[in-house]
């Protein structure tokens, strides 16, 4: 779990967070007026198929997010400034009410898609198409016993100001990487909406034997609409391991699984640590890294309308800090790919 990047994505993402951290920043006494006391949990998240010894399709990404303490509610609570309050009294009839721990996610992140062949520069049209995603979503948590729902709102761009073209030849500076030759390529400038909607439930939790080790189940099912992507997912989550985390899950990329509410529990004060399996289905109806752009000619290849996702990873934590490493596997998401993609 972690993500970053060039100089310049890092400025667009400073800039990103300079606008989301006064959503979370209190204006008055945050710590004896909200409902947790407790600060934002900030997330950094790194993707990469360098782990499974690729670089082609879903290349890298990095996201940053943040999530709020728990508050009583979106329009009156003291760890929000007046502009947040302002922003959810005109999105209340969108915010989930009346639930034991509610949250506000902000989250800024980039994606890099490219074909197999790198040295190619002419256009390739039996392989994915060179695409950069750059994405902001705001969103809301609810959390009532083991059931966590969560809705996100994203804008973003795909194409050349996504930047996924320099962020990529930095990185491969970095690594002495050879650059890929077909940017020149990729889909053209489209602003990209979104809505995501996912529900969580924490199916069993318990302990293994007389220790502290225990094991859970963890279900998940929602789905996407906008031109970005819109599809219908669901899977599930099994952890095993030494004091067990009160949340919904530890894989990182699932669209809605690193925003997790914060535990109710608080803090860890010991060292805890767990492996995880997680699985995910997705019936996908558009991917625009896949369809290409909506209303101009460009690349495309012809999507899988199912693909399937597995993961195998291990978390640990120490006090306020959580590091998890993964391993995903997934099925093919077009005709004629070659290889599964993989990447960690």
């Amino acid at each position: 779990m972690i993500r970053a990047r060039n100089p310049l994505f890092l400025g667009v993402a400073a800039l990103g967070l300079g606008a989301a951290l006064p959503a979370f920043a209190a204006d008055g006494d945050c710590e004896t007026g909200s409902a947790s006391g407790r600060s934002p949990i900030m997330s950094l998240r790194i993707d990469n198929d360098l782990f499974a010894q690729r670089d082609e399709g879903y290349s890298s990404g990095v996201q940053l997010s943040m999530v709020s303490p728990n508050l009583k509610d979106y329009t009156n609570d003291p760890c929000l400034p007046a502009f947040a309050r302002w922003l959810n009294g005109h999105l209340a009839r969108v915010q989930p009410q009346g639930f034991d721990e509610q949250n506000m996610v902000v989250k800024i992140s980039q994606g890099i898609y490219t074909p197999a062949d790198r040295q190619r520069s002419d256009l390739i049209t039996d392989d994915r198409p060179y695409a950069g995603v750059l994405m902001v979503n705001l969103g809301y948590n609810a959390r009532r016993g083991d059931y966590l729902r969560t809705t996100q709102f994203g804008v973003g761009i795909v194409g050349r100001h996504a930047y996924g073209e320099q962020t990529q030849d930095f990185i491969h500076s970095f690594t002495r990487s050879p650059r890929f030759q077909g940017w020149n390529n990729q889909l053209k400038d489209e602003l990209l909406l979104s809505v995501l909607h996912e529900r969580s439930q924490r199916l069993a939790f318990h302990p293994i034997g007389r220790g502290r080790l225990q094991w859970d189940a963890i279900s998940h099912w929602g789905g996407a609409i906008g031109n970005y992507q819109t599809h219908a997912n669901g899977g599930f989550e099994l952890r095993i391991g030494r004091d067990l985390p009160n949340d919904f899950g530890s894989s990182p990329v699932r669209p809605a699984g690193d925003n997790t509410a914060p535990s109710s529990q608080g803090l860890a004060s010991t060292w805890s640590w767990h492996a995880f399996l997680a699985t995910d289905a997705k019936l996908v109806l558009r991917d625009i890294t896949l369809d290409g752009n909506t209303f101009r000619d460009s690349p495309s290849v012809d999507k899988k309308p199912v693909v399937g996702e597995a993961a195998l990873g291990l978390a640990t934590t120490v006090g306020a800090w959580k590091v998890a490493l993964a391993r995903y596997f997934r099925t093919r998401e077009f005709d004629g790919q070659e290889l599964r993609p993989s990447y960690g």
